[in-house]
């Protein structure tokens, strides 16, 4: 079953940002992710969430998934998109 990563994030110091922009892909296709959204502007049309960008990753299963998020090679990334951004991320998986 495909699992997604949606990232809902607001970018506080792009030119610290530009490091996680150049590099990340490569980790995503390490992991067989691909983008389905990046970095796109969404429209809200209901309920109170406002988010400013969204990123949307989709993984052929939850386990690819969870092997990125826990990649050691990754975590200096994931600190910078912590110092440069607000961000919030969610998994989830997809219907069979």
């Amino acid at each position: 079953m495909k699992a997604y990563l949606v990232l809902d994030l607001t970018v506080n110091d792009f030119g610290g940002f530009r490091k996680y922009i150049a590099e990340i892909p490569a980790f995503i296709a390490k992991h067989a992710g691909r983008y389905l959204v990046q970095g796109a502007q969404p429209t809200p049309i209901e309920g109170g969430w406002k988010p400013e960008r969204l990123v949307i990753i989709e993984f052929p299963e939850r386990q690819k998934a969870e092997a990125f998020l826990g990649d050691p090679e990754i975590r200096d990334l994931f600190e910078v998109r912590h110092d440069t951004t607000t961000s919030r991320l969610v998994l989830v998986d997809g219907c069979t």
